[in-house]
């Protein structure tokens, strides 16, 4: 198997970690040679063997069949035995086209070879959100569908039985009355762990319009793998709050409830006035406390930047980690020079860009962190 498949592979591995399925080193390492034994790659032979290498639940097939379609650009296959088609060299040069990956004897005709799809998703993977063509767009949607950001754990209030740690005494006690008061055992107990909330903060203004709808995906993506630890806010010359609206099921359905519930769409930005509303209403109360909170904006403000700076330091003191993204940051040229950018940055823990797919991709690893 050449290092291209390979790169390929371990890739669509991450992408379904992200999405949810336990798609650990050791499944992609039985991915490897279950693919490498089969030889020639074809779209059928690879959905096949990652389906049965990497998905240990029935809940991940629905996962892993979504998944393979966004990332291949095609649909997985019709269930059905896998007849071996007419020996084929592994060439990898022919693009992989959209459709079903149907084996040759389905179709009567030699399988196209899965070539690179890679290609067309490592393009798509790395282009502006601003940039794209319609259809670009519409492949971009599908794979945002498939970034569920998760939050490191912190230590819970709540203890719970464990090998070790602190004495319970009421359990201890409960063993002991019923061995006639001896204690026979000392049973012990350690705090357990929780993910940290994420909350998500939009700026939906003017100058952020061609990344608005990518960034709110995002978001959505976030509502649908941890519903009730992520919040969603929108900025803009007012704070609005979306979470509920991102619950839907559906991403088109979901920011059309949110777009309905955003007064303020591609209008001006206030960032240090809305910040200030989330804070005194939402964060102060402990919606930001001990959580991850992450801003998309471009850092353009139209009031004093020594309120955003204000406001962002008193985020930053309530918040376990605060990042910022920036769709700007990684185009080459940059510089934070923005009064409201500018302001910000000392209080940031993080500052990346979210411009491309790529980025996100390196948001979400940020995020778990």
């Amino acid at each position: 198997m050449s290092g291209d498949v390979s790169a390929l592979l371990v890739g669509f591995a991450r992408t379904l970690r992200h999405a949810g399925v336990a798609a650990g080193p050791d499944r992609v390492q039985t991915m490897l040679r279950a693919v490498d034994a089969l030889g020639a790659v074809t779209p059928a032979r690879l959905y096949w063997a990652g389906r049965q290498t990497l998905c240990a639940e029935p809940d991940d097939l629905a996962i892993y069949d979504a998944a393979f379609a966004a990332y291949f650009g095609g649909q997985q296959p019709a269930a059905g035995r896998l007849v071996n088609p007419a020996p084929a060299p592994p060439s990898i040069a022919a693009p992989y086209t959209s459709g079903p990956p149907a084996d040759a004897a389905d179709t009567g005709e030699q399988p196209q070879l899965l070539g690179l799809s890679a290609s067309t998703v490592e393009i798509l993977r790395q282009r502006d959100f601003a940039l794209l063509t319609p259809r670009e767009r519409d492949e971009v949607r599908r794979l945002l569908a498939l970034l569920g950001p998760q939050t490191a754990a912190r230590r819970s209030r709540r203890r719970r039985p464990a090998r070790g740690g602190e004495v319970d005494p009421t359990r201890t006690v409960r063993s002991a009355l019923r061995h006639a008061g001896e204690p026979t055992r000392l049973a012990t107990r350690r705090r357990g762990q929780r993910p940290r909330r994420l909350v998500l903060l939009v700026d939906v203004s003017g100058s952020m319009s061609p990344y608005a709808d990518a960034l709110l995906r995002f978001a959505h993506a976030a509502v649908r793998r941890r519903p009730t630890g992520t919040e969603v806010f929108t900025l803009g010359t007012r704070l609005t709050r979306i979470t509920r609206a991102l619950r839907h099921r559906d991403p088109d359905a979901a920011l059309h409830a949110a777009s309905v519930a955003i007064p303020d769409w591609h209008g001006g930005t206030r960032l240090a006035d809305a910040l200030k509303a989330f804070l005194d209403r939402w964060g102060q109360r402990g919606t930001a406390r001990g959580a991850i909170v992450v801003v998309f904006s471009d850092g353009w403000e139209r009031g004093s930047p020594a309120a955003l700076a204000a406001q962002t330091q008193r985020l930053s003191r309530l918040a376990y980690r605060l990042v910022w993204v920036n769709p700007h940051r990684g185009k080459a040229g940059f510089a934070p020079l923005a009064g409201g950018m500018a302001a910000a940055l000392p209080h940031l823990d993080n500052f990346v860009a979210g411009h491309t797919l790529d980025a996100l991709d390196e948001l979400v690893r940020v995020i778990a962190k």
